[in-house]
């Protein structure tokens, strides 16, 4: 199938450099919180991009950014190569399910999904102490969070995307008893093989506009980057008042694009 490209002429300087600067604002968030994604897709659709598309190019833009920030976590060894490869598998697996399904079915089903489980992390979060570092016990067996949690993110970040890394990371806390830190470090290889795997799929069904995606990656990297480095220095209550924040203003960001702010 032909790759989808709008043409340079039918976008303005003004909205490509305002993409960028979304793209480097999503890389930052990303790589300390996760949710993203939710800044990116309401940019590119206002920006004229079709909503399937848009998909596709977020997961263009937003596999660099994630590819940044693994290499970063591996290169440094805050994660370990050896324990994540499998997970990552497995995180591939459910993505390319899910970006296939999405090909096929309405995403509105999704409308009403999205927005509890933001709810349930930010509660959790806000509620919840705040993790120690240290290694607790985990909840789940090693094969029951790498078969069963880990595909089931990637199933829902190919089908939609938005807050995977904030699932990841929650994942990481409450199943393997693992530190905030930790479990945000361990994400990012995660969300990388989702990414990955739902732009393959994309690209082959040709929903990806190459002219924006492109533009972003240069700015994912960006934040990406300052993200890699403001995370084994900033305060673990600090990261947990991002994912509360990023949760509810991806809560408030949904409702308000499915109109269900105006009901209130």
């Amino acid at each position: 199938m032909e790759l989808l490209s709008l043409s340079p002429d039918l976008i303005s300087f003004e909205i490509f450099a305002f993409l960028f600067l979304i793209a480097i604002a999503a890389g930052l968030i990303d790589t300390l919180a996760g949710g993203g994604g939710l800044i990116v897709l309401p940019a590119l659709i206002m920006s004229g991009i079709p909503p399937l598309q848009a998909l596709g190019t977020n997961k263009l833009q937003g596999t660099m950014g994630t590819a940044t920030a693994t290499l970063m976590m591996v290169k440094s060894k805050r994660v370990s190569w050896q324990s994540v490869k499998f997970l990552m598998l497995w995180a591939f697996i459910g993505a390319v399910v899910g970006t296939v399904i999405v090909q096929f079915i309405d995403t509105k089903v999704l409308s009403f999904i999205i927005p509890l489980v933001l709810l349930v992390i930010g509660v959790y979060f806000l509620f919840s102490p705040t993790p120690a570092e240290e290694q607790r016990v985990a909840k789940l067996s090693n094969k029951a969070y790498a078969k069963g949690v880990v595909p089931l993110i990637g199933g829902y970040d190919g089908m939609f995307g938005p807050g995977t890394g904030s699932f990841f990371a929650l994942a990481g806390v409450t199943g393997k008893g693992m530190g905030l830190i930790a479990a945000t470090a361990e994400a990012k290889p995660l969300n990388f093989a989702t990414n990955i795997a739902s732009l393959i799929v994309f690209v082959m069904a040709g929903q990806v506009v190459w002219t924006v995606g492109i533009l972003m990656m240069f700015g994912q990297v960006i934040g990406a980057w300052l993200g890699s480095h403001c995370l084994f220095s900033i305060n673990p209550k600090h990261i947990k008042a991002i994912v509360v924040f990023m949760c509810f203003a991806m809560l408030v960001k949904y409702a308000d694009s499915m109109g269900w702010v105006s009901l209130f």
